[in-house]
């Protein structure tokens, strides 16, 4: 597995490296609107699901596995037609715009579960369609050796929206009487401009860039054989599994949130809040990490991120509570995503092919949104039949297990391929 080696360069060329393309910014911008507009939704979901209209665990399990997996399949086709068309842009384009369709869809659902959950899996559809095209274009516009620098960046930039969505649906919810409908008005209106941010300043980048700032060689032809043959590189074949095993063990944000909201006994009303929490520590540590992560070593740095989970799950497994508990978990599932979540996107990307970047890309990310969507049904589940205690026991031995076999299957690789 990729792990940093010793830098070499020329300190002139270490200064190229160390800045962030344009184009990164770009995206960065557009996930930075586009997340104020879904961390909106995604910080009174939950709320809104359970205490509105009072949905049982098993079924918040189920819409909950459908936001963060069900349209899984959908980021394999969509990532092989932005490779094949080398339009990463316009793919990406599509799935922004998409999503922002699936806030309108969700204020005409009103109280209708099965509106609700297509409404749900429209707004994934469209994530499933932007995130590898979206990634992809950062690993094109940038060295190898800064990516994770470039992916912390774009991460912090994407996490600022996530701190500043539950906010603005806080402030939402306070100004219109706690209407939810609402939250989903404001949040379509500024998924809106973030489509018009992308198609107006992002670019396309068919190439990858060298050290030294050039683009490289025109990638060659895309086929169905070829993206199939991706699958057949041992160490691609080690990251996917790697990334199944861990979401196997991995809950939803809601859960986590929904577990702290009943212990701590949070009102209502400052529910939202517990996301801007995560959002700020991702804030924070997100370049940090992502810089850490070219020195240290990528493939170390994700599975310390997993760590950070593990260290949530048994807290949360705990009768700890008070506000040093609160915000010690808080700050480690921020660190959790900012050591796993743009890092293992720089971890793939030099494994694979620029001219099937997106495609790879794709195939890491349908992995872990299909294990996502298990682990939070069976979870749903675990919890209605053997309530909260015992379902977050039960993960906390989950994750123990697929840690340790990730990272032995991940290092591995690592030293085998050195």
């Amino acid at each position: 597995m990729y792990l940093a080696s010793v830098d070499r360069r020329t300190p002139s060329t270490r200064t190229k490296a160390a800045k962030v393309a344009a184009n990164v910014l770009a995206l960065g911008t557009v996930s930075l609107v586009t997340d104020v507009s879904s961390e909106m939704v995604t910080a009174v979901l939950p709320l809104y699901l359970v205490v509105g209209l009072g949905l049982g665990p098993a079924v918040f399990g189920l819409v909950d596995g459908l936001y963060t997996g069900a349209t899984a399949l959908l980021r394999l086709a969509g990532g092989y037609l932005a490779d094949r068309a080398q339009r990463r842009k316009l793919v990406a384009g599509l799935g922004y715009g998409i999503s922002a369709a699936a806030k309108a869809a969700l204020l005409l659902a009103g109280s209708s579960l099965p509106g609700i959950g297509a409404a749900i899996i429209a707004d994934r559809a469209g994530k499933g369609l932007r995130t590898a095209p979206r990634d992809a274009l950062i690993t094109l516009s940038t060295p190898p050796s800064a990516l994770g620098r470039a992916f912390g960046v774009h991460r912090a930039m994407d996490s600022a929206g996530a701190f500043a969505g539950p906010l603005v649906a806080l402030a939402v919810l306070a100004g219109s009487g706690q209407a939810f409908d609402a939250v989903f008005v404001v949040s379509g209106c500024i998924a809106t401009i973030g489509v018009l941010i992308l198609i107006l300043f992002v670019r396309d980048q068919r190439a990858p860039l060298t050290e030294g700032g050039a683009a490289a060689a025109r990638p060659g032809a895309v086929t169905p054989r070829r993206a199939a043959a991706l699958i057949k590189d041992g160490r691609v074949r080690a990251l996917l599994a790697g990334a199944i095993l861990l979401g196997l063990s991995t809950i939803g944000d809601g859960f986590v949130y929904l577990l702290l909201q009943r212990r701590e006994d949070i009102a209502t009303g400052w529910f939202p809040l517990l996301a801007v929490g995560t959002s700020l520590a991702y804030l924070v540590l997100a370049v940090p990490l992502g810089a850490l992560a070219d020195r240290a070593g990528r493939t170390r740095v994700f599975l310390g991120g997993y760590a950070a989970l593990l260290l949530v799950y048994l807290i949360l497994a705990t009768s700890w509570s008070g506000s040093g508990a609160l915000v010690t978990v808080l700050l480690l599932y921020g660190v959790f995503y900012a050591a796993t979540d743009g890092v293992l996107m720089a971890v793939a990307g030099p494994l694979l092919p620029p001219e099937l970047r997106t495609t790879g890309l794709a195939l890491i990310q349908t992995g872990q949104a299909l294990a996502y969507l298990v682990s939070s049904v069976l979870f749903g589940l675990a919890w209605q039949w053997f309530g909260a205690a015992g379902a977050i026991r039960a993960v906390l031995a989950a994750a123990t297990l697929t840690l340790a076999g990730s990272a032995t299957l991940l290092l591995r690789t690592h030293r085998a391929t050195r």
